[in-house]
Parts: C-alpha cells; sequence; structure tokens
C-alpha cells in the first residue's frame, strides 16, 4: 500500500516508526527491535534522490501529522544541526510521537573522541566504515573525503557527551530519558525518551 499519513493512523496492528534522515533505503540500518513483523519503516530524508517516504527537513517536518507514530529514529542526525537547531528537530521528533511513543536517537560521543585528541590522535583512524578510515577529525567535523566531494551535509556543527544529549531530549519534555555509552569501537551514543503517555 502507498504511504499516506491516513494509513499510519488507520492501521492500528501496525507500529509505525519515522526513520528521520534515513538515507537511501537499507534494512540493515534498522535497529533490531524495529525487525520485526509487527513494526512499518517510514522514511524522512530532506534529500529527495534517496527516494524517501517523505521529503522533509527534520527541524520543521510539515509533512507529518502529529501524534502519528509509535517511534521516532534517528541515526547521526543531530551532529550535522547547528546548537541551536537541535531542539527544534528534538521537538518535531516529540511533536510526530503518539503519546507514550519513544525517540531513539544515535551519535557520536564527543566525550571519547576528546581523549582521543587529548592525546594527540587527531588524523589517526580510530575505525573503519564502508566510506574508509575514520578519525578523530572526521567525527568532530564530518568525514573529510565526503565533504572534499562537496556533500556539505556531512558537515558536522555540534556534539554531545552522554549528559547533554539526555539534557537535550529532557528539554523538549522527554520523559524516562536514558542514554548508552558503547565506547570503543563503536565512539557512539544511543538514547531513548518517551512522550508522556497522557499528553
Amino acid at each position: 500500500m502507498p504511504y499516506t499519513e491516513t494509513s499510519v493512523t488507520e492501521r492500528n496492528a501496525v507500529k509505525y516508526f519515522l526513520h528521520v534522515g534515513s538515507g537511501p533505503k537499507n534494512s540493515n540500518k534498522i535497529p533490531k527491535p524495529y525487525q520485526g513483523s509487527e513494526w512499518h519503516e517510514i522514511r524522512l530524508d530532506i534529500n529527495p534522490d534517496v527516494q524517501p517516504d517523505i521529503v522533509g527537513d527534520i527541524r520543521d517536518m510539515l509533512e507529518v501529522k502529529s501524534k502519528a507514530y509509535d517511534a521516532v529514529y534517528s541515526s547521526h542526525n543531530l551532529e550535522h544541526m547547528y546548537p541551536h537547531e537541535v531542539p527544534l528537530a528534538l521537538a518535531e521528533f516529540y511533536r510526530v510521537l503518539k503519546p507514550g511513543g519513544h525517540a531513539l536517537v544515535t551519535c557520536p560521543d564527543i566525550q571519547i573522541i576528546a581523549a582521543y585528541v587529548a592525546n594527540g590522535s587527531l588524523l589517526e583512524p580510530v575505525y573503519n566504515s564502508p566510506t574508509g578510515p575514520i578519525s578523530p577529525l572526521d567525527i568532530l567535523y564530518g568525514h573529510r573525503p565526503s565533504l572534499e566531494r562537496g556533500n556539505l551535509f556531512m558537515a558536522h556543527h555540534t556534539g554531545f557527551t552522554a549528559q547533554t544529549l539526555a539534557q537535550a531530549l529532557s528539554d523538549v519534555n522527554f520523559v524516562q530519558v536514558r542514554v548508552q555509552r558503547r565506547g570503543k569501537p563503536h565512539f557512539d551514543l544511543w538514547a531513548q525518551g518517551f512522550r508522556h503517555p497522557e499528553k
């Protein structure tokens, strides 16, 4: 069935998660909790070339109805925002969630990267990705080869520790916020927060 906002609200037997900043369709990028048959992915991306279900900007998701989704999944989007834009995006995540729904957010862990920088390891690779070796400088400011090719969407404009990510979610009314630091070799944070079940 083609995607429509009506299909989200009427098919109650299926849980819907909004995959924001999804990039090209890739089932390997979906976290295991959303891979069951009870979950259905709706992809939102600012780039129409990746053929999302919804073309939109996470800072102002005009095409997405309020209280329509059971979950919002955001993987490595927030670091591409300027600091003053982060609350706008998180407030949009909150707005589109059903009462009791949750957001799952992952982004780089700047605290662990800062330790590498403090030790003088700014340019040495800390892990290998499908796009090649990744250094602390890439994690701080964006993947340099992508930026060199003109993909300025890959630039990073802000960063988070576990504490600041938790606070950012709490500041836009998420409750039961939990943040996990995964450390090496992942260098990332995973945060979950819920929309209040009665609001």
